[in-house]
């Protein structure tokens, strides 16, 4: 191959890097929102599913704007699910998915997650972080289709950014833990992160996961119990911090969620290598 047609690959393949390809499932496609009125779309999507369905009490500037806006879109990527018989841009979002990668929460001063829990083992980790949060699927695409290409999408960032570490909060629905009692006890007894990585809720916003005697759990019946989201990151190894913290604004019990990145991007990974040494064949 002629050095030229090797610098356009790997151009290409830098374009991809910065601008992540539209990856696509039928009419499905996945992506990052690259315009001001995909990003409202998926504010709106979430005002839909977190307010008027989940039932979060929204401030009065939430309310008259029905969108569900907060400091950490600004410096955060849009991934989104757009249904392309419907359209190719913003009317067609139908599933979204935040993500904010290190470098940006230092120039915001903050992640999302260190209002629940303390994240400097994180912080203080040596390698690159990727907070992930604000995950939503209209109801009419709760289907295995929208989720696969989410999780199909945080992969492929996850390769292209070098990405080591995905955390974020994930949650259970109600403010009273105790009808979630099997579900968080199962979670602590059995997929509890190991030291290096198991951040703790704080302090003052700490609720006990451990609430029964493990040995008496049903754990085929707790994990049914579990959402799909939480679910998912388990088939994927992933790890849960220590304590669950309530979150009455947005009627949650949540829980600290994390997965190192090559247990999700492992085949993505091999797919990229695969194109790298192509282009230098």
């Amino acid at each position: 191959m002629s050095v030229e047609k090797i610098m356009q690959s790997l151009s290409t393949l830098d374009l991809e890097r910065n601008g992540f390809p539209e990856l696509r499932g039928g009419n499905l496609g996945v992506r990052i929102a690259c315009t001001d009125e995909e990003r409202d779309a998926a504010q709106a999507l979430r005002y839909r599913v977190f307010y008027e369905e989940m039932g979060a009490k929204p401030d009065e500037r939430t309310r008259r704007l029905r969108r569900d806006i907060d400091d950490f879109d600004e410096y955060a990527d849009h991934l989104l699910v757009i249904d392309h018989a419907i359209s190719s841009g913003a009317k067609g979002v139908v599933g979204t998915y935040r993500l904010m990668q290190g470098d940006a929460a230092e120039k915001l001063g903050r992640f999302y997650s260190s209002s629940e829990y303390d994240i400097s083992l994180l912080t203080e980790f040596p390698g690159r972080l990727l907070e992930v949060g604000r995950s939503c699927v209209d109801q009419a695409y709760r289907g295995r289709a929208a989720m696969q290409l989410l999780w199909r999408g945080i992969a492929s960032y996850i390769f292209l950014h070098r990405i080591d570490v995905l955390f974020g909060c994930a949650s259970l629905p109600g403010t009273d833990p105790e009808p979630l009692s099997n579900e968080l006890t199962y979670l602590y007894h059995n997929h509890l992160a190991p030291p290096a990585l198991r951040v703790r809720a704080l302090p003052e916003r700490r609720g006990e996961m451990l609430r029964r005697d493990p040995q008496l759990l049903d754990h085929r019946r707790c994990l049914a119990g579990l959402p799909p989201l939480i679910k998912g990151y388990l088939r994927l190894g992933g790890y849960v911090g220590d304590g669950a913290v309530i979150d009455t604004q947005f009627n949650t019990t949540d829980v600290a969620v994390l997965v190192k990145s090559e247990l999700l991007a492992d085949k993505y990974y091999r797919h990229y290598e695969r194109r790298l040494r192509d282009a230098l064949d």
